[in-house]
């Protein structure tokens, strides 16, 4: 078990190295201001080519804005299911280990949403309600690679198998790829802002998958 963690632990950092590299080059190779109220871009052609070949689609945008309660909805859940744990329980240490890390992993989700909100790398490549947003990474696809892949492990232990437990992990993993798909085309983030989510996402969840590890007993 300890030797599966360090292994996740490994990949965890590589991807969360490749996320900090990616970034930095974002800042510096072909900054250009194609966005709008001539906001600089990095990777200026390889942006602006795909933002033309997508377009702009509000509604789809609109559309993943309004099914991202629903990540956020499983993050309440989750919280109200440790609250009633520690209640019932009475000492925070009886409550479900997993749980425990499942809510760090949360408030690290958050921390780092909250970081970029302040830190803006780029401007998303249209204005939202008149006002220019920050875009990287892309947070809505953050919060979805963090949050759905989180959901379907506390499910795959907590669900006895069978063919529901079966169908939800499907439809999980199609509404996750939807949101992220829908996320690309819908024409409000550039490309790298995608790949940065992409990449920020998967290393947190194998560092979440690394502490579960950890803490798992033996």
């Amino acid at each position: 078990m300890k030797n599966e963690a360090k292994k996740y632990l490994t990949l965890a950092l590589c991807l969360l190295a490749a996320f900090v590299l990616w970034t930095v080059v974002v800042s510096l190779v072909n900054v250009q201001p194609i966005g709008p109220a001539n906001s600089a871009v990095g990777f200026a052609g390889i942006n602006g080519a795909f933002h033309q070949l997508t377009g702009v689609h509000m509604a789809l945008y609109d559309l993943t804005d309004t099914l991202s309660v629903i990540p956020l909805g499983c993050v309440a859940a989750f919280g109200l299911l440790g609250l009633v744990q520690l209640i019932r329980r009475k000492d925070l240490r009886k409550v479900d280990g997993d749980l425990l890390v499942l809510g760090g992993f949360y408030v690290t989700v958050l921390a780092v949403f909250v970081l970029f909100e302040k830190l803006a790398v780029n401007y998303r490549p249209v204005l939202i309600n008149g006002v220019l947003e920050a875009s990287y990474p892309s947070s809505t696809t953050m919060l979805v690679l963090c949050v759905m892949p989180s959901v379907m492990l506390q499910l795959h232990g907590r669900m006895k198998a069978g063919v529901r437990k079966n169908c939800v992990q499907v439809m999980l993993a199609a509404f996750t790829a939807f949101m992220v798909i829908g996320r690309l085309i819908s024409g409000v983030h550039w490309l790298t802002d995608i790949i940065g989510g992409v990449l920020l996402s998967i290393g947190l969840v194998l560092l979440y998958l690394a502490a579960l590890r950890f803490t798992k007993k033996q």
